[in-house]
């Protein structure tokens, strides 16, 4: 059964992906998640951002407010991260989160 996403967070999210030009959107994880290089940077599942700042700077995603390891299989996932509504609540907050998900997913290889 698919997980519903927010819909105004997707829009929210292609705005800031408007200009990545390696961004493609794909279902996963019972949400959507946007794909650079074919590498996962940032998905949306329920009202929550996955973000996937990698495995060096997992930590220092975890430690920022409103973050928790995401644990979609009920089993922590290293070097991914949710973020609760409130942690991008502003344009400048939510573009910083994606960031982190697209730097990581630009700093590996492309599939």
């Amino acid at each position: 059964m698919a997980m519903a996403y927010n819909k105004k967070l997707a829009e929210r999210v292609r705005a800031v992906f408007e200009l990545e030009p390696n961004c493609t959107e794909q279902k996963m994880f019972g949400g959507l998640c946007f794909m650079v290089g074919r590498n996962m940077a940032v998905g949306i599942a329920g009202d929550d951002l996955m973000v996937r700042p990698g495995p060096i700077n997992f930590e220092a995603a975890l430690s920022l407010p409103h973050a928790r390891p995401m644990d979609f299989t009920r089993r922590p996932m290293k070097g991914f991260v949710y973020v609760e509504s409130e942690g991008f609540a502003t344009d400048t907050a939510l573009a910083a989160w994606i960031e982190r998900g697209a730097a990581y997913a630009r700093s590996i290889p492309a599939k």
